[in-house]
């Protein structure tokens, strides 16, 4: 393989990456009525554990979303009554989410729907198809996660060369 052939293959991984993301956002919209970060909100207000709530903060970290759109998202399922903001018990400041009755019941509603969702769009994968997926889509996350193109450094050199 030549060398523009591997600086090929990362480019085509992330573009095809991207366009998932894209059909994902269309399909879930499509065919479950909603969008894929009230899925994920619904889908993590639903574990247990989180049955007082989580904080908007620990919410947004947990689901790699900006605070600016968790707080839209949150705001349409206030208006839905599928998610509460509470006072935190310990922090007077600061306000949990929490799944209301009526939106665990829509969460409960969607099960079947869900993974019918998965069966299809996995069809074509074996059940260590999968796992390897998921492995592979584990590392990616971390390594992205830890991306440093170090601009910061090289604003820091350009005002030292200039002074």
């Amino acid at each position: 393989m030549t060398t523009n052939e591997n600086k090929g293959i990362p480019n085509r991984l992330f573009f095809r990456l991207f366009q998932t993301g894209n059909v994902l956002q269309r399909q879930v919209q499509n065919e479950m009525g909603i969008s894929t970060v009230q899925w994920a909100v619904l889908g993590a207000l639903s574990r247990t554990g989180f049955e007082t709530g989580i904080s908007f903060n620990q919410l947004t970290e947990y689901l790699f979303v900006s605070r600016q759109s968790l707080d839209g998202v949150l705001k349409r399922m206030e208006r839905d009554n599928h998610v509460l903001r509470v006072p935190h018990p310990d922090d007077g400041r600061a306000r949990l989410v929490r799944l209301t009755e009526q939106g665990r019941a829509y969460w409960d509603s969607l099960q079947e729907r869900i993974y019918q969702f998965y069966e299809q769009g996995l069809k074509g994968f074996s059940f260590d198809d999968s796992v390897n997926f998921l492995h592979y889509l584990s590392k990616l996350q971390h390594d992205m996660a830890l991306i440093d193109l170090g601009h910061g450094q090289a604003a820091d050199s350009e005002e030292e060369a200039g002074d």
